[in-house]
């Protein structure tokens, strides 16, 4: 009997180890995969740019699966371009994938992954999203530069109308664009202005605009070295950032201690940080104050340019749609006095155009990548814990299956409720951008008055070319050039006001 116990007792522990073993080594059920994976490196021989394409492409040759996965040297990355998959991730799995990767960039860039772009999950970000949304994004601040807003879109204006000549003149719009919206938040950040009316000309401008565009060209889902280690040992991209890490942070530092020094204080972003600081040294630190300052640089400065010469180049190509905006503010507004930011919600047209362009050239397409905390399912596959998400918003925003006629420019569509809410331009859930409001005032109130004050038209009769450019912010391949002139009618409002 006691033998009988004891066999029983073996072949239990025995059929309780194998099923331990099995289910510590069993393969975790992953999305469908291209075959073609090397050693070592994965599927990294795989990327190439536009990356957004690439991953479209990938998709299409896995039976138009709508998340795949991929090895990219030692991670694990899932491409999601799906909008249920996506809904999915960021409301039920929200908090599992609200990480962010520990790229070098970040490290030395975005100060130790202590910004609230880079930043984990945890109570840290939780304190940077609440003083982003009381003292950057709250309504009452952003009503507070509205005066901001106003003024460089009018000397944006002034520069096309060219002492408002009426005859059309050859403009290009891509360093104009970029100048309002980098002085818009620079102004905002520091009081500050650093593009247009010759002041482009002075040395730290051009150093200032070389900076931003070098960082802005090192952002996105990160270097081959953050994929496979080893590579420091014979790349130097690690050093490269940290000189670049150093001349952004002097340039930060450069503002901070200059409000600081200043005998009165302003509206600006420093300002406010800096009255935080006093009375609470410990937290608010120089170096919290200029990774709030570096998020909204970066957030806001590049994004909004493009998305604005993307809007522009859409209208020269469809008439029609301008004139259709043309009419809808020039029947709302009258042609005696100049838009304001509190009439965009009377006009739904030049809205349903903004969300056109945001559709189709989302200035993000990959959106920003995220990492699970710990293990979870997604569209019914395994995602181990540590697994970095991809949602590639620009094919979920082209989806035959979700919108009638996706390749087209027509902001129509939006008249039909519940279009806008498929959108994801700004991302989804907690880590979704908190300046998508600022974007959206800024990007309507310049496309709104560039219809009103002037007439476009396109250089030739060429269409204007829409090819994409490389950068993780999809730029225009060609910049924009077209002809504009001054409405008469503007001509005789800034004449009266001045």
């Amino acid at each position: 009997m006691e033998i009988k116990i004891l066999i029983s007792s073996i072949l239990f522990i025995i059929i309780s180890l194998r099923f331990l073993i099995r289910k510590i080594i069993r393969k975790p059920n992953l999305p469908p995969s291209p075959a073609w994976s090397l050693p070592v490196i994965g599927h990294l021989r795989l990327l190439k740019p536009p990356i957004y394409r690439t991953f479209l492409s990938l998709s299409q040759s896995l039976n138009d699966a709508p998340i795949f996965s991929l090895r990219l040297g030692n991670r694990l990355v899932f491409v999601n371009s799906s909008h249920s998959i996506a809904e999915e991730c960021f409301t039920k799995n929200d908090v599992v994938l609200a990480n962010r990767p520990n790229f070098i960039l970040a490290k030395h860039v975005a100060y130790d992954y202590t910004t609230m772009i880079a930043a984990s999950y945890g109570d840290h970000w939780r304190n940077l999203r609440r003083i982003g949304s009381v003292e950057i994004f709250s309504n009452h601040r952003l009503n507070s530069f509205l005066s901001v807003r106003k003024d460089e879109i009018r000397r944006l204006v002034f520069r096309l109308s060219r002492n408002f000549s009426q005859e059309f003149v050859k403009v290009e719009m891509k360093s104009m664009l970029s100048d309002l919206t980098f002085n818009n938040i620079i102004r905002m950040v520091a009081g500050k202005r650093y593009y247009g009316d010759g002041v482009e000309d002075d040395p730290e401008a051009k150093r200032v605009r070389q900076l931003i565009a070098d960082v802005v060209a090192s952002a996105g889902a990160g270097n081959a070295v953050d994929y496979l280690p080893i590579l420091r040992l014979v790349s130097d991209y690690e050093t490269r950032v940290k000189k670049l890490a150093g001349r952004l942070d002097e340039f930060l530092q450069g503002l901070v201690d200059e409000k600081r020094e200043a005998k009165e204080k302003g509206n600006t972003m420093i300002d406010h940080l800096l009255t935080l600081q006093e009375s609470q040294p410990d937290y608010f630190t120089d170096r919290i104050i200029k990774g709030n300052m570096l998020a909204l640089i970066l957030a806001g400065t590049d994004t909004s340019a493009v998305t604005l010469e993307w809007a522009l180049s859409n209208m020269l190509n469809h008439p029609e749609v301008l004139n259709k905006a043309r009419d809808e503010i020039d029947r709302k507004i009258g042609l005696d006095r100049l838009m304001d930011e509190s009439d965009i919600s009377n006009l739904p047209y030049l809205q349903n155009i903004v969300s056109e362009t945001l559709r189709l050239y989302p200035a993000v397409p990959m959106l920003l990548p995220h990492v699970a905390s710990e293990d979870c399912k997604v569209a019914g596959y395994d995602m181990p814990r540590g697994t970095m998400l991809l949602t590639n918003a620009w094919a979920i925003h082209r989806d035959p299956r979700l919108w009638d006629d996706p390749m087209s420019f027509k902001p129509e569509r939006f008249e039909k409720e519940g279009e806008a809410q498929k959108l994801m331009p700004f991302g989804l859930g907690r880590r979704a951008c908190p300046g998508s409001g600022l974007a959206h005032r800024l990007i309507n109130l310049t496309i709104g008055s560039l219809i009103q004050c002037l007439e476009w038209k396109r250089i030739g009769e060429e269409e204007v070319d829409m090819s994409e450019g490389k950068g993780v912010t999809m730029p225009k391949a060609v910049p924009l050039e077209a002809m504009c002139r001054a409405r008469a009618s503007v001509v005789k409002i800034f004449n009266e006001a001045a």
